[in-house]
């Protein structure tokens, strides 16, 4: 899935980025834009912009204020924060996709079209809906995931967080970096 996500992301923003050079070309060099262009660029960007938040809440790498972490004292305690906060985000996020469906079917009756080259809107009306329909199924397996850990229990969960040398994701892939610099170096 990661893959997937890694060669979506690039084709998107290289498409983003290159339609933009067009446009700066013609534009400034030649004085001549190319119409249409703007609504062109506007699929990939969007798909861009909530790709890239859906891939966020696949990673549960989106940004947070952990303020209240730091006077939590084991694992455990973190967790039912967690669930807290990740319970909180999925409700929010069924109602922003409950309201993402009603704009989809919206949407779909309707039937818009760009105005210049007459592409159907719902081409990139529909990444809103999908998204956040991706989105809140991430929110829920996370989840499931801290209530997981919460019923398993164990030591892991009375272990006490080391508020020094916190344990981030951003590690955990400086850590697998490492280790595959190692391997190919021999």
């Amino acid at each position: 899935m990661e893959r997937l996500f890694r060669y979506t992301l690039a084709i998107l923003i290289s498409t983003v980025a290159g339609l933009q050079f067009v446009q700066v070309i013609t534009r400034y060099v030649f004085e001549t834009p190319i119409m249409g262009l703007e609504e062109v660029a506007v699929i990939p960007t969007l798909w861009l912009y909530i790709l890239g938040a859906v891939n966020a809440s696949r990673e549960d790498t989106q940004i947070r204020a952990n303020v209240l972490e730091i006077f939590l004292d084991t694992e455990r305690a973190r967790h039912i924060l967690l669930v807290i906060s990740e319970f909180l985000s999925l409700i929010i996020s069924v109602w922003l996709t409950w309201w993402a469906w009603d704009y989809f079917k919206y949407a779909m009756r309707v039937g818009k079209e760009t105005p210049t080259l007459y592409l159907p809107t719902i081409i990139y009306e529909s990444a809103l809906f999908i998204g956040l329909l991706l989105m809140s199924g991430y929110v829920a397996w996370h989840l499931y995931k801290h209530i997981g850990f919460l019923i398993k229990g164990g030591p892991d969960a009375d272990k006490p967080i080391d508020h020094e040398h916190p344990h981030t994701s951003e590690l955990d892939e400086f850590q697998m970096l490492e280790q595959k610099e190692v391997r190919a170096d021999g």
